[in-house]
């Protein structure tokens, strides 16, 4: 059957995807922009791609035909504190316009878990494009997920800094709800499960693990899985803004989505019942095996896709196609070459720059920057890297974002996400001479912008000049 993939590039999109290629469908990959698709040439052969952004108004033009089946996988949740339900409502309707002139038989939207009478605003919003979905003119199945647990979760990632980085942690007292985990693979099931079910249509289900649990004690059996201990002290004196603060600074989230998460983690999130795991006749896998099958991805570098390489991770929300031009007027250029040996291997250096490995070159100098812009309320550092060989467009890279990664051009252009008075690139290049080029350009907003750039001169210096040279050994 042909399939419309909405969020393709998010975390349970690029999950889901290859599942449903395995399984035979024709998959249209619905995205707001190509460039952050980030999939290999195999699969981008594979599938078709539709490029939309449900917040513009509706344009019927280059619309795909014959879909049986949409999957809704959108949410705003990091792009705002204030006005993401209003932006989820209106993707929502206008999504609605675009399924009923395609003629879709069923949609299938994976939401949260809504059984209190008085919900987060997060959660009020997933109910609300709930009830926007089923006005449209198509078969509506709900799935209705708690916290999601798997390699490059969001959840399982907040969980996984907090244990490892803080042994001893003082806690606000909502780590005492209780929440319903699943994995990711579940949630997979469940999503392929449901497919032109009549059974399943026009009807919302929840689904959820075995296991009922508070974060406190998610915390906890995470350490012992790990094989190591951990000590928890709730105060009821923690803020929503404070416990906000702590989730920012500690784990790698952005500070919009901790606001978000901290709203919603007040709200137990249990399923009502199980209907659709009788129904499907899954078994769902317990927390701690999932947490286990999550680091067996992680310690093979096995990792699909990452909450961190979405836009979720960042205050960043432009297409990359407006920046993947890197600008010459009225722009400050720190430009260094140097002749190489061996342009394959000077490549591979390129491509393991950042995260674990670091910036080649006065790494504290890096970590103190990345800090700063934490203070900034920028990403900082903690993102990482998801994978420590390979990069692709869309990518997150520490403080960076990926435009291009290109090997057969020898290219990698990064855009910056830290905190600037104006927009930053930095470029790496071999010609066909065997040049290596190292190029960073700075388009300054104002008078700021120049003297920013001018006073860190010197260390640019240091820093690029010997960064090219260990790059290039």
């Amino acid at each position: 059957m042909k399939i419309l993939l909405t969020g393709a590039n998010g975390y349970v999109g690029r999950r889901l995807l290859p599942e449903l290629l395995s399984a035979g469908h024709e998959i249209v990959c619905c995205v707001r922009d190509k460039n952050r698709l980030g999939l290999d040439k195999t699969t981008l052969e594979a599938v078709t791609i539709w490029e939309v952004d449900f917040l513009n108004s509706v344009s019927f033009e280059g619309c795909p035909t014959g879909v049986d089946v949409a999957y809704y996988l959108i949410h705003s949740m990091s792009s705002s504190t204030q006005v993401f339900d209003t932006m989820e409502s209106t993707a929502a309707e206008h999504f609605n316009l675009y399924m009923n002139h395609i003629g879709v038989q069923q949609v299938i939207y994976l939401s949260g878990i809504v059984n209190n009478s008085t919900l987060s605003k997060h959660l009020q919003s997933r109910k609300n494009v709930e009830a926007i979905l089923y006005q449209g003119n198509y078969n509506v199945t709900v799935l209705r997920a708690g916290i999601i647990v798997g390699s490059g979760s969001s959840s399982f990632e907040i969980i996984r800094d907090l244990c490892e980085k803080l042994p001893v942690m003082i806690t606000p007292k909502w780590v005492l709800t209780k929440t319903q985990p699943i994995a990711i693979r579940d949630v997979i099931q469940y999503l392929m499960g449901v497919l032109l079910r009549e059974d399943c249509y026009n009807d919302s289900f929840d689904i959820g693990g075995p296991n009922v649990l508070t974060y406190k004690q998610m915390m906890q059996l995470y350490a012992k899985t790990r094989g190591f201990r951990n000590w928890i002290y709730t105060v009821p004196v923690m803020t929503p803004k404070l416990s906000s603060y702590w989730l920012y600074f500690v784990t790698s989230t952005s500070y919009k989505l901790a606001m978000n998460l901290v709203d919603s983690m007040k709200m137990e999130v249990i399923c009502k019942d199980n209907r659709l795991q009788r129904l499907l006749g899954i078994k769902p896998i317990s927390y701690t095996e999932a947490i286990k099958l999550a680091f067996i991805k992680i310690e093979q570098h096995l990792v699909v896709s990452s909450w961190k390489d979405s836009l979720v991770s960042s205050a960043f929300q432009h297409n990359l196609s407006e920046f993947i031009q890197v600008p010459t007027y009225g722009c400050l250029k720190d430009e260094k070459k140097l002749q190489v040996a061996d342009p394959e291997r000077v490549l591979d250096n390129i491509w393991t720059i950042g995260g674990e490995k670091g910036w080649y070159y006065g790494n504290w100098m890096w970590q103190l920057r990345g800090f700063m812009d934490k203070l900034l309320g920028g990403v900082g550092l903690r993102r990482g890297r998801t994978h420590p060989t390979h990069l692709a467009s869309g990518d997150s890279l520490d403080f960076w974002r990926v435009l291009l990664a290109n090997r057969e051009e020898k290219r990698l252009l990064l855009f910056a996400e830290m905190r600037l008075p104006g927009e930053a690139w930095l470029e790496f290049r071999i010609d066909e001479e065997n040049v290596l080029h190292q190029i960073a350009t700075f388009r300054p907003r104002g008078l700021f912008g120049r003297l920013y750039w001018y006073s860190l001169v010197p260390f640019h210096y240091f820093i690029f000049g010997g960064m090219i040279r260990n790059i290039g050994k």
